[in-house]
């Protein structure tokens, strides 16, 4: 009678939880993050904006089109005015920016524009947060509305304290859509990444006590000002500015890799698969091919970002950000819709 093999070394690694292989990726890119971004702020900066922020358009356009429902039916109201609200208000932020460095406007103009630009954001998302409200399944979000225009009072008084929140605020609407992927998806998964995110802020503040004393960034050429002014250091000058890149720089790297890897992993929805599985794909033909046209539109576009980049970083980086606004507005729908 032949003996059974001894199989203990080679299942040891399979007996360990997928949470746990989780919880290892988590906590190694969070160290790992903090530590480039607190070493090499202005480096990493330029590397993940290069390497990821095309590529992380890409693949959320692909998610946001898997939990689109093929029929919208009595959700149709949401989608249009979130789909108005997304390409009205980019569009509206595209054209003020380019207006704003032809036209000279001054510092007042600008000031005047972003606030009714600030105040048209926040009535879209309680105009969606209205609608959401009365859909099923139904929430009692009463209390948004005085709260809205308590936060747009705010930003009256500082409109460009209110955008360049949006900058900081905007990784962390990621992070939320990742919670509830993981609740859906993979739900024992989900008290190790709410200890990771509740773990966040020790991070920050970890980056804060690193660079407590180290010296400031000296703006030595066009790319370095650009990622200055979009971290707000002209805005902040009583903070160092290598720490706001810092922090800038590790939220973002978190959210493209929130994008690219974790949404793709927890949703088993792998990057490059031909067929996703998009519901409104299935309404027609016509919408089949538009929709394999405008993901070949935007892996194109991908492609020509990255030569952009090559041939003048910093003018591409201001265009890519500049349009970017629809990906951070889009954001905002899906997540309430989620909800």
């Amino acid at each position: 009678m032949n003996a059974k093999p001894n199989l203990s070394n080679s299942t040891s690694s399979s007996n360990i939880p997928s949470s746990a292989w989780f919880a290892l990726g988590l906590v190694s890119v969070g160290i790992a993050g903090l530590i480039l971004a607190g070493c090499f702020p202005l480096q990493l900066a330029i590397m993940s904006v290069f390497l990821f922020a095309g590529p992380h358009n890409w693949v959320e356009f692909r998610y946001f089109l898997t939990r689109l429902p093929a029929r919208w039916g009595k959700l149709r109201g949401y989608f249009i005015t979130a789909m108005l609200g997304v390409w009205g208000l980019t569009l509206a932020f595209v054209a003020l920016s380019i207006a704003a460095r032809t036209m000279g406007w001054t510092t007042t103009d600008w000031k005047m524009i972003q606030s009714l630009w600030n105040s048209a954001f926040i009535l879209w998302i309680l105009t969606l947060i209205v609608i959401r409200s009365h859909q099923p399944p139904r929430r009692d979000w009463f209390a948004a509305i005085p709260i809205g225009v308590a936060i747009m009072a705010v930003a009256w008084l500082f409109p460009e304290l209110f955008c360049l929140s949006l900058v900081y605020l905007h990784p962390w609407v990621g992070f939320w859509i990742l919670d509830l992927e993981i609740t859906r998806s993979r739900p024992k998964w989900s008290h190790v990444y709410r200890f990771f995110l509740v773990m966040l802020p020790l991070l920050l503040l970890l980056l804060v006590w690193q660079l407590q004393s180290s010296p400031e960034i000296t703006p030595d050429g066009p790319v370095a000002t650009r990622i200055l002014r979009h971290s707000g250091a002209d805005l902040l000058p009583m903070v160092s500015n290598r720490l706001l890149v810092a922090t800038h720089v590790f939220l973002e790297l978190l959210h493209y890799g929130v994008w690219l890897v974790a949404i793709p992993l927890v949703s088993n929805r792998i990057w490059m698969r031909l067929n996703p599985g998009i519901p409104i794909a299935r309404r027609s033909v016509a919408w089949r091919k538009g929709i394999a046209i405008a993901l070949t539109a935007i892996a194109v576009a991908v492609v020509l970002l990255w030569g952009a980049f090559l041939i003048d970083y910093s003018i591409a980086r201001d265009i890519y950000f500049t349009v970017a606004m629809v990906h951070v507005l889009a954001e905002v729908p899906f997540l309430l819709r989620a909800l």
